[in-house]
């Protein structure tokens, strides 16, 4: 197994368990290109990635940076495709292997303040739709894994990087958008949510079982908005996101 981090010194306990430890910036073509070159020299081919790398860009969507929103892209969707257009001629040539992207339950519908991250997300589950259908035949097989709430500090990232101000249209929007995602990790949601070991057992599972699921979510908040989401119109889930959130031009 290979690890791989854009510091690779933060990564540094897996190699006591047993895990080579590579430099990796899914932004950035040499190191990808690097990473990529040295594994499939020690091993003749990559068997199978894992595509996890990502953070949500949260704001109102007029107020956010366009160089931050091209960043998001760049790290949730770009990278993501890149680094499985590097390790795909490896797989083929032997015969085999699997592709684990990590989407969200948030490819599925949409909060308010959350456009950016959610289309990243939307993004990602299209690509591995078309890309499981394009490299089945080779032996290749594409998993998707929509995980829910997952307690680690995803959400106070994602708060902190919301455009902050005190007076203009979205203020409060935003204001009370990077409230909700800092408190839904540690609050009652949370009860909702599972560690990141959650996530890692059903990465393994869609890595050794003989026949992956197309899609598999973890945790029972992503169960529960799933089915919520899809029982509800459009009218429905925009009535139900006016009455957790403020609405920009109403006072």
């Amino acid at each position: 197994v290979y690890a791989t981090a854009r510091r690779v010194e933060s990564i540094a306990d897996l190699e006591a368990k047993g895990c080579k430890t590579l430099a990796l910036d899914v932004c950035d073509e040499a190191s990808m290109q690097a990473a990529v070159d040295h594994v499939v020299a020690a091993e003749g081919a990559v068997g199978a990635l894992v595509n996890k790398a990502g953070y949500s860009q949260s704001g109102a969507l007029e107020t956010l940076d366009m160089a931050d929103v091209r960043r998001q892209f760049e790290t949730n969707v770009f990278g993501l495709l890149r680094m499985s257009q590097l390790c795909l001629p490896s797989m083929r040539d032997q015969g085999w292997g699997r592709i684990v992207n990590i989407s969200s339950m948030g490819a599925n519908f949409v909060f308010p303040g959350g456009g950016i991250y959610h289309a990243t997300k939307y993004a990602v589950d299209a690509m591995s739709d078309a890309l499981r259908f394009e490299v089945k035949e080779f032996g290749v097989d594409v998993v998707i894994i929509q995980p829910g709430l997952i307690v680690t500090e995803f959400g106070e990232t994602a708060a902190t990087s919301t455009p902050s101000s005190d007076d203009g249209p979205y203020a409060k929007v935003n204001a009370h958008g990077a409230k909700m995602k800092a408190e839904a990790y540690k609050g009652p949601m949370a009860k909702l949510g599972a560690g990141p070991d959650a996530v890692a057992k059903v990465v393994e599972k869609a890595i050794t079982t003989g026949n992956p699921h197309i899609r598999y979510r973890v945790t029972p908040s992503a169960k529960l908005l799933l089915a919520m989401r899809r029982l509800m119109t459009a009218g429905m889930w925009d009535a139900a996101m006016k009455s957790q959130y403020p609405q920009p031009g109403k006072t």
